[in-house]
């Protein structure tokens, strides 16, 4: 299977550090968000990856990329250990690369990679989204999606205080944690949501869904909504994520999300504690 990965967004809502570089590029802790994001690929069994990029976007490629005189000065300066996380980035996958030549919508985007796919079933991972869990998140759809032969994506039961921000959706809970979906709302007002599970950034699609696209029309923002084009499907399936996601989509949850994954590095973990508790002490 292969993966596309949506990443030519403007990330206004991290300007003005992302005026020049790509938000999907802002470190999380020790790695770019989309490095994480590539990492979960591979470990779901994809190394057939397509991110689809756009202005600005040149840093992604470079990242993901050899750097002959980074590595050599890596070496000569005895910088092993550095040297093999360095590589391991360039080996991870065979990543490919198209523009996204104007912003019309994750619909649209993914429309992009439809010469790439081919007529084959794919992952879709969204570049500004982290996961964790047991099971990698994309791992667990590919599972759903070889039991029913049906599209899946992942779902995460949300606070109503937040559902205006999600893609929803109503549906029949057909064996634990699974949902065959009716139904499937582009942000809705939280008085008019049909259940409080969202759509969070992962997804496995048959083919046919780049004909629904092209039967899409604009919607909310006056983009081509991927939500619109998935309830055009016969048949789509959600998976309640045994994990956690991390929506790498605000200032304030990108740093939270830092944290608590610096919390995890044996070697931060006690200076960091002591450090915030210093801050907290001395608010």
């Amino acid at each position: 299977m292969k993966a596309v990965i949506p990443a030519a967004g403007f990330g206004t809502r991290f300007l003005p550090a992302t005026k020049a570089q790509a938000k999907e590029m802002l470190p999380v802790f020790d790695k770019p968000t989309i490095q994480y994001v590539v990492e979960e690929a591979v470990a779901s069994g994809i190394d057939d990856i397509l991110i689809v990029t756009g202005r600005n976007k040149r840093s992604i490629e470079d990242h993901f990329d050899k750097s002959f005189e980074l590595e050599q000065t890596l070496q000569s300066g005895g910088k092993y250990e550095i040297l093999k996380q360095v590589r391991d980035i360039t080996d991870l996958a065979d990543i490919c690369y198209v523009r996204q030549k104007e912003q019309n919508g994750l619909g649209d985007a993914i429309h992009c990679a439809k010469k790439h796919i081919g007529g084959e079933a794919f992952a879709v991972m969204l570049g500004d989204s982290i996961t964790k869990g047991p099971v990698p998140c994309t791992k667990q759809l590919i599972d759903v999606y070889e039991k029913y032969d049906s599209s899946a994506i992942s779902l995460e039961a949300v606070p109503k205080s937040k559902v205006e921000r999600y893609g929803i959706i109503k549906g029949t809970e057909v064996e634990e944690n699974i949902y065959n979906i009716d139904k499937l709302v582009e942000k809705p007002l939280a008085h008019q949501a049909p259940s409080n599970l969202a759509i969070m950034g992962r997804y496995v699609l048959t083919p046919d869904i780049f004909d629904k696209i092209d039967e899409t029309v604009p919607g909310v923002g006056g983009e081509i909504q991927l939500t619109d084009a998935l309830s055009k499907l016969d048949s789509i399936y959600g998976v309640l994520f045994e994990g956690q996601t991390y929506d790498i989509g605000n200032r304030l949850e990108w740093l939270k999300t830092s944290i608590e994954f610096a919390m995890d590095d044996p070697k931060s973990r006690d200076n960091l504690i002591k450090y915030m508790s210093e801050i907290i002490k001395d608010a």
